[in-house]
Order: C-alpha cells, then structure tokens, then sequence
C-alpha cells in the first residue's frame, strides 16, 4: 500500500486501502477484498462496513464502487472539522472539573493559610505562573488595566501567546492602558495586532492601577501598588472581584478607544452585514436550509447566497470549517 495519506481525516489503513481498491477497479465485488488486501476477515469487514457509514463506499455485496475524491474529501473533512470542534468545547469546558476538585480541598484555616478567597504571592514567578494558568483556562472574558509607559520586546514576548490564545477560543479581551504608551511603536504594533484578532483596547490619560481580572471570578492586583515587585494578591472572595470589576469598569468608561486615536481616519467597516451575520449564526444552529430560510424570512437561494458569502469572507472550503473560523473570530 502507499503513503496512508489519509489518516488525517480520520480513515485507517485497511480503510484507505479498500477505498483506493474501488476507485482503481469499481464494479468489484467486495466479498474476497480481505485475500487482495492479505487481511483478516473481521478487520476488513469492520473497514467496509465503516465505509458504508461514511457514505464512501456504495453498491452492496455483490458490486461495490467508491464514492468520487471529491465528494469523499469533503465529506471527510467536515466531518473531521465538526468532530475536533466538539472535543476542542470539551476541553475548554473545565469549570465543573475544577470546582470538583476545589470542593476536594481542606479548608484554609486548617492549615493557617491566608483569609479565604485571597492567596498572597510574593514570588514573581509564582504570580507569572498563576497569571499563566488563569489565561490558560479563562473561557468567557480577561479585563486588563495595565499602567505601562511601554511594553518591552520581552513582554510582548511572553504575552503574545497567551493573548492570542484566548482570542483564538473566543474569549473576550478588554484591555485599558495609558496613553503614554502611543507614544512607543512596538506597543502599538502589538496593541494593533490584539484589535486586528478582536480584542478591545481603551486609552486613559492616566491611571496607577494594576488590575487582571478573568471570567469575573478571580481577580489579581498587586500588593504594593507603588511596588510591583513585592508580589501580588489573587482574589476570588465574590464581595472583592465586584469591587475590583466596579473600579475597572469606572476607568473603561471614561477611557477613549485605541482606534479611534491611532486610526481616527480608517475605522474598519464591519466584515459581516446584518443579514450575513443571521445567516451564519443559522447555519451554525439549524440543520436544513429551509430551516434556516424560513427562520430569517428570505429564500431558499437568497439564504444560501449568505452562507457563500460568508464562506467566501472567512476563505473556508465547506461549512464545518466555516463555522469554526467564525467561532474562532467570535462571530458566532
């Protein structure tokens, strides 16, 4: 057998093998495929069977041809897409996880650790791992209140991935920072880049507080505000986090956007029209497009007009990946 090219859309071996049978000899008969193959019977049963499944193999025991590259690819591909989009939910589902776990803790007075819901690091490097972690499992929204003049090669560095990160999974980014910092052009050039994959970012004139708050859960401000250095607190106590949130949200509100400052002549235009914008969100949740047509009050080929669009747009191949770039710009 050649190269086993398509592993990556989730075909075995023996099933690729089968498959390239029929598309060299169609109108074969299936039943002794497994003393062509030098397989055993049960394996290259399964493997025809699963064929079947998948709509690659068509005909029946006596005559059996495969489905074309084409169609097959396609198919595979999208179901390949739906499938890794499921487990990629599953992943960055793991809230009840870790409250599960939680609950599985001593409670901290037993141990004389500090007031509950607030853990005091003092290591800078304990407060870069726990600030890892908390980006790292974050699943709804990071709000940012960073007082830096600039961001140094080795910042930008280090937060990149991360920022990106959550981006990519569609978690929301508010990010405020000092005006100052416009003045330095690698800042600026990665504040452009966060904006250009969704992330907001409001400018203040100034403001001394250091915030990172994430999921509206758990909030991190330093111990010395005038002293970064001697570590940081990390706050989970519900009464806290809301007045940390109320302070974060007073500053946003009288900050102006980084847009409008830096390209005050060359707003983007939106990159879905309204009808555009429906239409994906109903193929991303209805089954039929009829379904989705009725539901939005167009045609039949009005609606799917939108779909290609949209497809078009994001540069997808077929609908599963359309849906997955659109998850992963939060457009859905």
């Amino acid at each position: 057998m050649g190269t086993h090219v398509m592993s990556v859309l989730g075909l075995t071996a023996t099933e690729e093998e089968i498959y390239r049978h029929f598309l060299r000899h169609p109108d074969t008969s299936p039943g002794d495929i497994h003393l062509l193959l030098r397989s055993d019977r049960h394996t290259t049963a399964q493997a025809l069977a699963r064929l079947r499944d998948l709509r690659l193999l068509q005909g029946d025991d006596q005559r059996a041809w495969a489905t074309e590259p084409d169609t097959a690819v396609a198919r595979l591909a999208e179901e390949r897409l739906e499938n890794l989009h499921r487990e990629m939910r599953n992943l960055t589902s793991t809230r009840p996880i870790l409250e599960a776990l939680r609950q599985e803790r001593a409670p901290q007075e037993a141990w004389g650790g500090p007031a509950p819901g607030i853990e005091r690091l003092e290591d800078l490097r304990h407060v870069r791992s726990r600030i890892d972690d908390l980006s790292f499992f974050a699943h709804s929204e990071v709000m940012a209140a960073e007082p830096y003049t600039a961001l140094s090669p080795e910042n930008i560095s280090y937060a990149r991935p991360l920022d990106l990160r959550c981006l990519r999974r569609g978690v929301r980014i508010r990010n405020l920072v000092r005006r100052v910092a416009l003045s330095d052009r690698d800042t600026v050039a990665y504040l452009r880049e966060l904006t250009s994959h969704g992330a907001r970012i409001r400018v203040a004139d100034d403001f001394s507080e250091l915030i990172l708050i994430y999921d509206r859960s758990t909030a991190m401000v330093p111990v010395d505000p005038k002293d970064t250095s001697r570590g940081a607190l990390c706050a989970r106590e519900s009464g806290l986090v809301e007045n940390i949130i109320t302070l974060f949200e007073r500053l946003w509100d009288a900050a102006e956007d980084f847009s409008d400052l830096v390209d005050p002549a060359d707003r983007p235009a939106a990159e879905l029209t309204g009808a555009q914008r429906e239409a994906l969100h109903r193929m991303c949740t209805v089954n039929k497009d009829e379904s989705g047509a009725r539901t939005m009050g167009v045609s039949l080929r009005t609606y799917r007009r939108h779909i290609a669009d949209v497809m078009q747009l994001l540069g997808a191949e077929n609908r599963a990946q359309a849906a997955l770039m659109a998850r992963e710009r939060g457009w859905v």
